[in-house]
């Protein structure tokens, strides 16, 4: 679905394609994550029993309110339900992006001239093509991971958003961790906006180069020197940014291309892209390990087996394997000053949701994600060793080569914070350090 819903967990990796049917498969292994990450969970059999089990995230909870009464949703000639769901999900219309890339069940309704939306906050993304019969919604549940749901744009009272299952073809296998989730794709086309799967970058987080992300997609803000493959529509383009490097760069507006006017806002923000593809691939870390500790604690009783799977999760958290910034980027301010608004603040008012922008995505490089509740949610036996072995890394009593590019000053920063804001914390966590020992 939303263009999330598409693909890049992170840095280089190993391609490998095989036909069938005449049709191309790609499988994916991400040196970043973990021999194995792309080996489906099998979320489909009792213990997880996703096909069958309510879910409790916030669309459902919506759900339940409009068949309740609870509330009505506005239906608007020009943009469908589009305003109505953002304001009742509280998602901000400055978190919107836009993709021509034909990556969604309506691809058909998809170009460059008539791009797809995306708009998302913490736990809830919504995908919107002008002039399509759907709208395309999905939110990350604590127990079951990505859950996916479509409205019809159509004027009735209630509406009704539908589970679907048809979107795990793309969000619940090998691009997602092999478990319900996003994807972020940078995947270039032809003018019409069909994929050129040639010419693709095969999944995007923070751990990719800026110069690898957003084909694809259209690209507004400022980015300096840096060049991206966003703007790009064809083979010429595409031949025209070597030759000239920013061809269609640090753009601020995109009229030249379609009519903004379609859409509740005029551009599709850098920031906004840089943030979600580091939420999308933490959140499907998140609901893999959840997913695995429950099955090894049903077959074993305990979660040794997982250590691997523990360790590369940490990375992702902590950033150790991010893609350094080369130049200053400058996105939406309303965007950024919402998401910022956010974060839980410590007794010196530093936050995890604090950005950097200029060298790195964030001031403090360990992820918001870790107030999620389906963070919290995660078994006892996985949070409670995650929680430990972060301690450790923090207070430098694990000096392991996985975390050498996190600096002392950094270490100190994020545990002060999570000390003051993060109050499930352990006791030890709040214990005084001694420097001499680390203990």
């Amino acid at each position: 679905m939303l263009n999330l819903f598409a693909y890049r967990l992170c840095s280089r990796l190993v391609r490998m394609t095989a036909m069938w049917a005449c049709l191309t498969i790609v499988f994916f292994a991400y040196s970043e994550d973990f021999q194995g990450s792309t080996h489906k969970v099998p979320y489909e059999d009792e213990v997880i029993d996703y096909d069958h089990r309510v879910s409790s995230d916030r669309v459902a909870q919506l759900q339940r309110k409009l068949e309740n009464g609870e509330i009505r949703l506005r239906f608007d000639p020009k943009s469908g339900y589009l305003k109505a769901i953002l304001e009742a999900l509280e998602v901000p219309k400055s978190s919107q992006m836009l993709v021509f890339s034909k990556t969604s069940l309506q691809r058909h309704s998809i170009s460059p001239s008539n791009p797809r939306a995306i708009f998302y906050n913490d736990d809830v993304y919504v995908g919107f093509i002008p002039g399509a019969p759907l709208m395309e919604i999905s939110a990350v549940d604590s127990n079951l991971g990505g859950v996916f749901y479509t409205l019809e744009q159509t004027e009735k009272q209630p509406p009704k958003l539908l589970r679907s299952t048809e979107c795990l073809q793309c969000h619940g296998g090998a691009k997602t961790l092999g478990v319900p989730g996003h994807l972020v794709r940078s995947v270039a086309t032809d003018e019409t906006g069909e994929l050129d799967s040639q010419n693709e970058v095969s999944g995007i987080t923070h751990c990719t180069p800026v110069e690898d992300r957003w084909a694809g997609w259209y690209v507004t803000g400022t980015h300096g020197q840096q060049t991206h493959r966003g703007n790009l529509i064809g083979k010429a383009a595409f031949q025209k940014q070597a030759e000239q490097p920013n061809y269609f760069g640090n753009l601020a507006d995109l009229s030249r291309f379609f009519d903004v006017t379609k859409y509740p806002e005029a551009g599709s923000d850098i920031v906004a892209l840089m943030i979600l593809e580091h939420q999308a691939h933490m959140h499907n870390y998140v609901t893999r390990l959840n997913f695995e500790a429950l099955i090894k604690l049903k077959q074993y009783g305990h979660v040794r087996y997982l250590k691997t799977q523990m360790n590369a999760f940490l990375r992702y958290l902590l950033f150790a394997e991010e893609a350094l910034l080369t130049s200053e980027l400058r996105g939406n301010p309303e965007f950024v000053k919402r998401f910022t608004a956010r974060g839980l603040k410590d007794k010196q008012g530093r936050s995890l949701r604090d950005l950097d922008l200029q060298t790195r995505l964030f001031k403090y490089p360990c992820s918001f994600l870790i107030y999620s509740p389906a963070f919290d949610n995660m078994p006892t036996a996985v949070r409670d060793q995650l929680l430990e072995r972060l301690y450790d890394i923090l207070t430098g009593k694990d000096q392991s080569p996985d975390f050498a590019k996190l600096r002392t000053e950094d270490r100190e920063n994020i545990l002060e914070i999570l000390r003051d804001t993060k109050g499930n914390l352990p006791d030890y966590w709040r214990r005084p350090i001694d420097k001499a020992t680390n203990e």
